[in-house]
């Protein structure tokens, strides 16, 4: 039985395919439409035919998107959405939506409601919790909100009032209303946990669209008897109902799978990653086979949010970056780039714009297009600007260490051609001729993940059962993401003091991953 993969970038949108050995039998890359849907299509219809895959033979089909990102980005396709935090009188200081752009609170409705509740970092309530306050609320909002998001004060320690929220929530607004939990989505931290709630609750619409058109983008083709999944940023894959409950997830999903199908391809658990396309370059640590994740706030379409994201440094370097000379003699190399036109523009396919790949093929031997065409290049320009690239490059690399030492670096995308043979700070570069495709082949091999954060007190609670109990969380979140209940193994598991709180309160995270089931 064979395996699909599917990733949507910026300029392209790549299909692979491999056997049950997880071996690539097929591989393609197209151009990425504005509509996201029709490059899928194209993707599915390439590979199969080019191939010759009979699609019957497809068992399992995954899909790594943007359109997540690009609905918050663009401010489209959002869902209308009530907040309930609960956690008044302590943090009525701050109300929900603070520091947000104004139109993507114009864009959700901007209805937000602060309740009382909530709990001390100790597990003490802060006030009494009223069911009747939030029925009120919620009766006020009937018929005017799409989604529903619930954020309590340390509800990371416990969950129980966002729980009864939740339930009343159904009475009221109806079952089908969808409901984000921020205990299930962010970590401590109330506003921007709240935040990566709030965006949770507006991707519901833009989920179930991305869902059903891959659903459909699949039966079109043929290929009615393959699971079909879809990737989430920390480099595993979450069946499509699990989807539609935490959409943020998939944010970030194309980096990460660069990193997964980086290590699928070099065989390695620990290492550098490069992944350079037309546009960006995207540096990324790979650590025991997964991306290093970040410990920083990730901001969203202007939107500092706090929940699971991969450490990726991006700049604005790729092979169809446009080499500049201002009127000084000055040399540029982008941020501006010819992108997915390159076959078009670039010097070496007959255009008449010098990108970063024509350098690459009059100084590197890289044989694209027509070299002989580099040939009109001033030799001066061509070297500078080849000293350019490589100098941000070694920048960005360093940028992303932890120590001073050289590291490995694997070099994935199709703008990979750009690397010299030798970088600053690097001891071994690692290609692979499937490097161009790597995103692609990172969301077909990917297993299924389960991730659980919450906070334990050791002095009330042994440690080792309170490390139980969230591997345990975990593990469930992995089966009902799809994961196999017997292969599911603990691949990190983190512990971090909380100095501020008694009774040694510590924050326990645990990560699993599992084959498909």
């Amino acid at each position: 039985m064979l395996k699909l993969g599917i990733d949507v970038g910026g300029t392209n949108t790549d299909a692979t395919i491999l056997n049950d050995k997880d071996q690539v039998i097929a591989t393609v890359k197209t151009h990425t439409t504005a509509d996201i849907e029709t490059g899928i299509y194209d993707a599915i219809k390439k590979v199969l035919l080019d191939f010759s895959i009979d699609p019957t033979e497809i068992s399992q089909a995954m899909l790594g998107t943007t359109q997540a990102t690009n609905a918050i980005v663009e401010r489209k396709n959002l869902a209308t959405v009530g907040v309930i935090r609960i956690g008044y009188p302590a943090t009525a200081s701050v109300m929900p939506y603070t520091e947000w752009p104004q139109d993507m609170i114009a864009a959700l409705t901007g209805k937000a409601a602060l309740v009382h509740g909530g709990y001390e970092f100790n597990g003490d309530p802060i006030a009494n919790f009223d069911p009747a306050e939030i029925y009120d609320i919620l009766n006020s909002w009937k018929g005017k909100i799409e989604s529903l998001a619930i954020i309590g004060v340390f509800s990371a320690l416990n969950d129980d009032q966002e729980q009864k929220t939740a339930q009343l929530a159904k009475k009221v607004l109806g079952a089908d209303i969808p409901i984000s939990l921020s205990s299930r989505i962010g970590t401590i931290g109330l506003i921007q946990r709240e935040n990566a709630t709030i965006l949770n609750a507006a991707l519901v619409k833009v989920i179930k669209r991305v869902t059903k058109g891959f659903a459909a983008a699949l039966a079109d083709y043929g290929i009615t008897q393959a699971t079909s999944y879809l990737c989430q940023n920390d480099g595993t894959l979450m069946s499509l109902e699990f989807a539609t409950k935490y959409p943020i997830l998939t944010i970030g999903s194309g980096p990460t799978n660069s990193i997964r199908g980086a290590a699928y391809l070099s065989n390695l658990q620990d290492a550098m990653v490069l992944d350079i396309g037309g546009t960006t370059s995207d540096i990324g640590v790979l650590t025991n086979g997964f991306p290093r994740e970040s410990s920083r706030a990730i901001t969203v379409g202007g939107i500092k949010t706090s929940f699971r994201m991969p450490d990726v440094l991006s700049i604005g370097l790729g092979g169809g970056s446009v080499i500049h000379k201002d009127a000084q003699g000055k040399i540029t190399v982008g941020p501006d780039s010819v992108g997915y036109k390159i076959t078009d523009e670039a010097i070496c396919f007959g255009g008449q714009t010098i990108t970063a790949t024509d350098i690459a093929v009059k100084l590197l031997g890289v044989k694209l297009g027509n070299p002989q065409l580099t040939e009109q290049i001033d030799d001066d320009l061509a070297k500078k600007a080849m000293a350019i690239i490589q100098a941000r490059l070694s920048d960005a690399i360093d940028q992303m260490k932890t120590n001073a030492g050289k590291v490995d670096l694997i070099l994935v995308g199709g703008g990979s051609i750009i690397v010299a043979s030798a970088l600053a700070g690097v001891a071994k570069i690692y290609s692979n001729k499937y490097g161009k495709v790597a995103n692609a082949i990172g969301a077909t091999i990917a297993q299924v993940g389960g991730q659980y954060e919450k906070i334990y007190q050791y002095a009330n609670l042994d440690r080792r059962i309170a490390l139980a109990d969230a591997a345990e969380l975990a593990k469930k979140q992995a089966i009902v993401a799809g994961a196999d209940p017997k292969t599911i193994k603990i691949i990190e598991v983190n512990e971090v003091p909380l100095a501020y709180a008694p009774g040694e309160t510590t924050r326990v995270k645990v990560k699993v991953v599992g084959e498909l089931a």
